[in-house]
């Protein structure tokens, strides 16, 4: 695993352990994408909103600025 990934994992399951700590709000695809371009700074290609378990997260793949296409997952409750 590349260290991007294995840091945007991190990142992942750590939202999604506090999630349900927090009093958690839903946000669209739309602010996804907005977090994601944040956290990678690329060209948006495509999203995909999955279910794992109970849960609803944005599956978003970008075009970064080096030329490499990066997948970052967003949970959908912040």
């Amino acid at each position: 695993m590349r260290p991007f990934q294995y840091t945007g994992c991190l990142v992942f399951l750590g939202a999604m352990l506090m999630a349900p700590l927090a009093g958690a709000r839903e946000i669209n695809a739309q602010e996804a994408v907005a977090q994601a371009q944040r956290e990678a700074d690329g060209k948006v290609l495509s999203v995909q909103t999955l279910n794992v378990g109970k849960r609803k997260v944005y599956r978003i793949k970008l075009l970064t600025r080096d030329g490499q296409v990066r997948i970052v997952q967003v949970p959908a409750e912040q």
